[in-house]
């Protein structure tokens, strides 16, 4: 009986620890009894699965490093910052992807990602590659909403939804699909007029999930466009610099985002909506790869890392040995190793300053 009563005092102890704001082994961090996530491949785990696309990542050497070698559609060798994210706020659960059939309450509970690789801010962006844009994925939030109401009702649902996390994370091929590498866009707009004209559209999908009952957002800024492998490809076949220009592009976003954001924070009674900066820690990393632990950072893990990634990355594609020692893991998108850094920072750096008593 003293060791039953022992166990229950631990096991009371761990959930207290795990479902209020804390400070268990030395650190505080806010409740969350939910993550919500929307974006790009960045933050897809797995919903392009189940829609008609050719941006899938359903396939190995995708998730060699994921438990069970399984690939679940992320665009990675292993886990994404949602995963590591969950794991390391105490919920414990992978994020699941929203489109996955059988989703159990269970995971409805723990929150989900509606992100779709491929996608952006701009609805041009998935006209081809018939992905699920931004402002679709506001309208599948909308369901899970329901589905939530339907399992805990209507006051609860709203306690979760303005405690949850809520992660944005895009933009990125919407400057290289319509601006850069194919440019549509650059025909209508300046560089500086796009800017603003995708973050009116993430102004307006914000404010949409305010109005749902959003409170707690975190949005990641563009990292430097110009270092990812297939733009260097792109640009300087030879060399393979950095695009100068796409990085300064990327900066000059980045400063309009961090300065738009308090202004969106003041206007929404409540909010707390912070920028993340990735292109800095990015930069460093590729500027000093031997203080992460890094081999090769201009090129992917997968194939030569020059263009493979989606179905140009499958079992036929040589694979390099060790791909924690590779900043990416295609040419597109970064390895299991980086999103473990990314969102340890984000841990670190952002997260206590969303905790706060409603």
């Amino acid at each position: 009986m003293a060791n039953a009563a022992v166990l229950s005092f631990i096991l009371i102890t761990s959930l207290l620890c795990i479902t209020t704001t804390h400070k268990c082994n030395g650190k505080t961090t806010p409740d969350f009894p939910a993550i919500l996530v929307f974006g790009d491949s960045s933050v897809d785990t797995g919903n392009n699965n189940y829609i008609n696309t050719p941006f899938k990542g359903d396939h190995l050497p995708y998730g060699m490093d994921y438990p069970g070698s399984v690939p679940t559609g992320r665009f990675s060798n292993g886990k994404l910052v949602p995963d590591i994210l969950a794991s390391l706020l105490g919920l414990k659960e992978i994020v699941p992807p929203f489109l996955q059939p059988n989703l159990s309450d269970k995971e409805i509970l723990t929150g989900v990602s509606f992100a779709s690789a491929g996608s952006g801010y701009d609805e041009l962006t998935t006209s081809l590659s018939f992905v699920i844009p931004m402002s679709k994925q506001v309208r599948y939030f909308e369901g899970y909403i329901q589905r939530l109401k339907g399992i805990v009702g209507e006051k609860e649902t709203s306690r979760i939804l303005s405690n949850a996390l809520v992660v944005i994370s895009a933009g990125t091929n919407d400057f290289i699909f319509n601006y850069y590498d194919v440019p549509t866009r650059r025909i209508q707009f300046s560089i500086s007029e796009y800017q603003d004209f995708l973050q009116n559209k993430l102004q307006k999908m914000v404010k949409e999930l305010y109005y749902l009952g959003c409170r707690k957002m975190v949005i990641s800024g563009l990292p430097p466009i110009g270092c990812l492998p297939i733009q260097r490809t792109a640009k300087y076949p030879i060399l393979r610099v950095c695009s100068y220009k796409e990085n300064a592009d990327s900066k000059s976003y980045n400063s309009k985002l961090e300065n738009l954001l308090p202004q969106m924070e003041a206007q929404l009674q409540g909010s707390k909506i912070l920028y993340v900066e990735t292109y800095n820690p990015l930069m460093d990393m590729i500027n000093n790869p031997q203080k992460y632990g890094y081999l090769e950072t201009k090129r992917g893990c997968c194939g030569v890392g020059l263009l493979e990634a989606g179905p140009f990355c499958t079992l036929l594609t040589p694979v390099c040995a060790n791909p924690s020692q590779y900043l990416f893991w295609d040419s597109i998108h970064l390895g299991e190793s980086t999103y473990k850094f990314l969102a340890e920072e984000l841990v670190k750096q952002y997260i206590p300053k969303l905790s706060y008593s409603d």
